[in-house]
């Protein structure tokens, strides 16, 4: 059964949009400090990657809208597999200068998907 495209951009749309929220206010202290939250900053931002990549091998000429998109996947393999050296500071970072950019693209695709 050939996967959408269209799920795998719901998919990073739907946790770019949660992530904004739930961080705002927050700082990386925040991030640091409360095991829960960082839990739930990288779940999400795993699921982010691991929909691009998926974008990626369903639909290339799609993902390739995404700026950045090879990053996004390297730094899902991070999330996953490079845990322990990961620094609070990137992983912040990523949240406050990439998810609203990659919330707009990821928009903006789905939006001329359905035109």
């Amino acid at each position: 059964m050939p996967h959408d495209p269209e799920k795998y951009l719901y998919d990073v749309h739907s946790s770019c949009e949660f992530l904004l929220e739930f961080t705002a206010g927050h700082t990386v202290q925040d991030y640091e400090r409360d095991r829960a939250f960082r839990s739930a900053v990288e779940r999400e931002l795993q699921i982010i990657g691991e929909a691009v990549m998926q974008l990626h091998r369903v639909a290339p000429h799609v993902a390739a809208r995404l700026s950045d998109f090879q990053k996004i996947i390297g730094f899902r393999h991070v999330l996953v597999h490079g845990y322990d050296s990961l620094r609070p500071v990137t992983v912040w970072d990523v949240v406050e200068t990439k998810l609203a950019v990659l919330l707009r693209e990821a928009k903006a695709l789905l939006d001329d998907s359905h035109a």
